[in-house]
């Protein structure tokens, strides 16, 4: 089954996940006033991920100062997430987990099989997602969007930042809407 990719301007799938902490991550039951980042990484065994989402941890004020609402979710079980809040030293970002691989598929994530341990020694899942990040309007539709088939290159938070700031500045559409005839 191929990866389905979403259309900007569209309504995103649902998104329903517990949270580190107890708390649960619904989008659009309480939309930011500007955009939702949600961020999809691989899991605990990813020692890239960690990587990435310390640097969205450092940068989690500015996204709050726009008006963004951010999230990083994975499909890894509650004890697995908190080993991963713990390792990036979480205080404003908030971790999800177990997304189902349905629900990953749904969002146009690529799903990859286990390869045993990973470089720093933990076991991968069987199955489990590749990195997405995406951002959602308050209406639940698609403003951006990025998946990949490799955990590395991935979008940098910081240029993500100035997309938004220019974003919004100028009323920006969003792009790659066109889905008709060629």
């Amino acid at each position: 089954m191929s990866t389905l990719a979403l259309t900007p301007r569209q309504p995103v799938p649902a998104l329903n996940i517990p949270l580190v902490g107890g708390d649960r991550y619904v989008l659009g039951a309480a939309p930011a006033p500007t955009f939702d980042l949600v961020v999809f990484y691989r899991g605990l065994h990813c020692p890239i991920c960690a990587k990435y989402l310390m640097e969205l941890e450092r940068l989690m004020p500015e996204f709050e100062k726009r008006g963004v609402q951010v999230v990083a979710v994975s499909s890894d079980n509650a004890e697995r997430a908190q080993a991963m809040a713990d390792k990036i030293k979480a205080e404003h970002l908030r971790v999800g987990y177990e997304l189902s691989l349905q629900s990953a598929r749904q969002w146009g994530l690529y799903i990859s099989a286990s390869r045993g341990l990973t470089s720093i020694g933990i076991e991968e899942p069987a199955l489990f997602s590749e990195p997405g990040v995406f951002i959602v309007r308050p209406d639940g539709t698609l403003y951006y969007g990025s998946t990949q088939t490799m955990p590395f290159a991935r979008p940098q938070f910081q240029d993500l930042l100035g997309a938004i700031d220019f974003a919004v500045a100028k009323d920006y559409p969003a792009r790659g809407e066109y889905t008709g005839a060629l």
